[in-house]
């Protein structure tokens, strides 16, 4: 399903050099729920960043729902992201002044959805994530656990093939991290791919399999 073959990343700023990702190479299955851990500064953003068609490799390949992107300009990116991928950030990205089913229908807009269509979306990604009662309520009225169940209903509301979650636990307490893990873990059992980066080992061992990166390279890998 997504393929990375000899993916190298380098940024350079003025006459310095920095490889942030280092001849990498990765196959993750369809409905796979891949955990990625490493220091801060390993790479890891920046892999997330071209998994979901954000950034593209310096070198290398990218093999994304079985097609070559590597080369594609951001036209195309833009659309197989906005068609193929949902993302789940550590600092939720709510927008403050949208309610919480206005929150989640944001992407749905960008797509062209019509409302009615839209509406039912909407109605059963808050569903899943158990706050249909909480749709009219902004962020800043729901607790950190909520507003990142919040984030999870948009990363599911356009039946994304890949979900890609970036420290999702990171701002919340034990309970409310295991809460949004064991909604995570459910997701992945529906089918949907899931590459999730994360410091905690308890959070990585939910997943299928757990990489390991050390400066833009992986050290270890291990099914779980």
């Amino acid at each position: 399903m997504l393929k990375l073959e000899h993916v190298s990343k380098v940024y350079r700023a003025q006459d310095v050099q920095t490889a942030a990702l280092d001849d990498l190479s990765l196959e993750v299955a369809p409905g796979e729920f891949l955990a990625v851990m490493g220091p801060s500064g390993c790479g890891k953003s920046t892999l997330l960043n071209i998994l979901g068609l954000i950034d593209s490799p310096t070198t290398g390949e990218y093999w994304f729902m079985g097609e070559d992107i590597a080369r594609l300009g951001e036209a195309d990116l833009t659309l197989r992201r906005r068609a193929g991928v949902g993302f789940v950030f550590q600092n939720f990205n709510l927008i403050d002044d949208l309610n919480v089913a206005e929150n989640v229908e944001v992407g749905l807009i960008y797509r062209r959805v019509p409302a009615g269509e839209r509406r039912r979306r909407v109605a059963a990604a808050l569903e899943r994530v158990d706050l249909s009662h909480r749709a009219k309520h902004l962020p800043k009225q729901l607790s950190g656990g909520q507003q990142q169940r919040v984030a999870v209903a948009r990363a599911l509301v356009s039946d994304p093939k890949v979900i890609l979650a970036d420290e999702p636990t990171g701002n919340l307490d034990t309970a409310n991290g295991d809460a949004v893990m064991q909604m995570l873990s459910g997701v992945a059992r529906s089918g949907t791919t899931i590459i999730m980066v994360t410091h905690s080992e308890a959070h990585a061992n939910r997943a299928d399999r757990v990489v390991h990166m050390l400066d833009g390279r992986f050290v270890d890998s291990t099914e779980v």
